[in-house]
């Protein structure tokens, strides 16, 4: 059988009538996006800023058929345990050490079924949308910046499309990390990067 279709795109203002980039934009430190974000405190109450962000998009054609790849997920990410959270609110700094070292890099936070909400469509589909963090590392990049937290857990989409092939989709996590022009925020996205790849290129076959 062929091997799973990985395929990236990166999107300058997707959905504003924007035309699709070449490359994902970099914001180093002292960026005028970096400079936005230093001085984010000093806007005025009620006010709004606007900016266009570059995301590179991840496709993922997978080998196994729909069922086949969420079981395999769901199997290979174990459900999120409460009690890391519990370390990090209760600053349990040497079982926090121990966990990042040895425990697994990413878990399963939830589990959506997209497609039953098209039964009322009189339509069947298999979508699912799955959620996926390791609070521990989100906790190394909101230290830094508290607004990394929109993009805290990681969202995933599996579909079958309409030659039944299973597909996953998502945003690459260094894209939407990178936006805040901190290399130490950019740094855990990379490595989210290669972390989120491998578990769905597992569940792909």
């Amino acid at each position: 059988m062929a091997s799973p279709i990985l395929t990236r795109r990166s999107l300058f203002g997707a959905g504003l009538g924007l035309a699709a980039a070449t490359a994902t934009v970099a914001f180093p430190a002292g960026s005028s996006a970096d400079a936005e974000t230093a001085s984010s405190d000093s806007q005025t109450a009620g006010a709004t800023r606007t900016r266009i962000l570059a995301v590179e998009h991840i496709t993922l054609v997978c080998r196994r058929k729909f069922d086949e790849v969420h079981s395999a997920l769901v199997k290979n990410l174990p459900q999120l345990d409460p009690t890391l959270i519990n370390l990090l609110v209760e600053a349990k700094t040497e079982e926090i050490a121990a966990q990042r070292a040895n425990g697994p890099r990413l878990w399963l936070f939830l589990a959506r079924d997209h497609g039953g909400l098209l039964a009322a469509e009189g339509r069947i589909a298999k979508a699912k949308q799955y959620e996926i963090v390791n609070p521990l590392t989100a906790e190394r990049m909101t230290r830094y910046q508290l607004s990394a937290a929109l993009y805290a857990p990681l969202r995933v989409v599996l579909y079958e499309d309409e030659r039944g092939r299973a597909i996953f989709e998502y945003d690459q996590p260094s894209s939407l990390f990178g936006q805040y022009g901190d290399e130490r925020v950019t740094q855990v996205g990379r490595e989210l990067d290669q972390e989120l790849e491998r578990a769905l290129l597992d569940a792909a076959g």
